[in-house]
């Protein structure tokens, strides 16, 4: 382990590197097989230059029509922290969801199956057993919390663009992933995490986010604590195979 003050310079810990030994100069390849999602991190805060570099690299991001639509709530410090406290506290209190974006009760088959996947990886690296309930309610509360990162970067659009809400959604999907993969390549660790933005009013609120956005998801983002065991975890991927149909080739 390293006792180094991150930087904006330094290069990414032995939990980034993996195997591949990705840096800010790792191909594309590796910085794909090296990421995955982070749920713990070290208390450093992540300077804003930083911050700014990583979003300056994902809003290259491809997009329908050039529309663009993509804006970034990036949130810290107090206010993160009543955000975390108040979406804690309604879900707690069994307050209904509050999304902005229509997202599924429930998975179903195939979908299902590789859910329950990544739990079974994740309380087994954390030794969380199938009857502790407590310990499994403070990981939901974990969830709930945004994983206590110094950082939360919220992804919105605008509302104009509801009427053509599944393309706008498609374009943030890309704009998220050139982001979390611009933080992996500068040593910081994200998950994407709607589960931190569940109670909608509470962060608009907070976070002074017009009504005129559509709140969609949450990128939460710091620097990965290298003994949180969860943090080694990977999931399980389909081969090409299995998910692509080849017509027309030779």
């Amino acid at each position: 382990m390293t006792s180094e003050a991150p930087s904006a310079t330094r290069a990414p810990s032995s939990l980034l590197a993996g195997s591949t030994g990705a840096g800010t100069d790792a191909s594309l390849g590796e910085l794909l097989r090296s990421r995955r999602s982070i749920r713990g991190y070290r208390p450093d805060p992540v300077p804003q230059e930083v911050i700014r570099e990583i979003l300056a690299d994902a809003v290259l991001s491809p997009s329908s029509m050039n529309t663009q639509p993509w804006k970034f709530h990036v949130i810290s410090g107090e206010v993160l922290d009543r955000i975390r406290e108040e979406n804690t506290r309604l879900m707690l209190a069994g307050a209904p969801i509050q999304r902005d974006v229509t997202v599924a009760e429930r998975y179903e088959g195939v979908h299902r199956d590789r859910q329950v996947d990544i739990a079974k990886r994740l309380f087994g690296a954390m030794g969380i057993a199938r009857e502790d309930q407590e310990a499994r309610l403070d990981w939901t509360m974990r969830g709930f919390r945004q994983f206590d990162a110094p950082v939360s970067i919220v992804i919105a659009h605008d509302r104009s663009l509801e009427p053509v809400g599944p393309i706008a959604h498609f374009d943030l999907g890309a704009v998220v992933h050139a982001l979390v993969l611009s933080a992996w390549s500068r040593g910081l660790g994200t998950v994407i995490n709607s589960q931190g933005i569940m109670q909608g009013a509470a962060v608009r609120r907070e976070a002074g986010i017009p009504d005129d956005h559509v709140i969609f998801t949450a990128v939460a983002l710091g620097y990965p604590d290298e003994d949180f065991a969860a943090n080694h975890v990977r999931s399980a991927r389909e081969s090409v195979d299995d998910v692509a149909h080849f017509v027309g080739f030779d």
